[in-house]
């Protein structure tokens, strides 16, 4: 059995995560909901919900829905681990698994409708990370979540440049 999809949502994210709920269901594919509920709330409680369990493991996956997304991606990226991306579009949820192998998606409830959602959220459910030479950006990633969790903060003086292969056709 997969590891739920643990998803969470401020009060402005809360019907669109209802629907997402259902979508899971109807792709019968556990979860976790870690609220909350239509009454006033805020969204920093269930990022933190959602992204430490992708950053603990008990998930591969995570949604977050807030009234534009982006106040969760923010809280979202705090965890070690958690590569969180706003999308609002089929493309970018394709493009943020197959290139950034992000883990956390982080949706606008006040500014996508129902069926752009449930879209977003199978492609994005159903994309593959393509690794190649994009091992090497999340490479740097790694880098530099370990340097700055350390309390020092990372910025190479020196910002090398090594040439890699890249297939135009990938991207799509």
């Amino acid at each position: 059995m997969a590891k739920p999809v643990y998803i969470g949502c401020d009060d402005a994210g809360f019907g669109a995560k209802q629907a997402i709920l259902c979508l899971l269901e109807d792709l019968g594919l556990p979860y976790v909901d870690c609220g909350s509920g239509p009454e006033p709330s805020r969204y920093p409680w269930f990022a933190a919900k959602v992204a430490s369990a992708v950053s603990e493991g008990r998930a591969d996956f995570g949604i977050l829905v807030c009234g534009s997304g982006i106040g969760m991606s923010i809280a979202a990226n705090k965890y070690p681990g958690v590569r969180a991306a706003v999308v609002s579009d089929i493309y970018a949820a394709r493009l943020t698994r197959r290139h950034n192998d992000s883990n956390v998606l982080c949706l606008g409830g006040q500014m996508l409708g129902p069926w752009q959602i449930a879209e977003i959220v199978r492609v994005w459910l159903s994309a593959e990370y393509d690794g190649g030479h994009h091992e090497g950006s999340l490479e740097l990633i790694d880098q530099l979540e370990n340097v700055n969790m350390s309390g020092a903060c990372w910025c190479p003086e020196d910002t090398p440049y090594t040439a890699f292969d890249w297939n135009p056709g990938q991207s799509l």
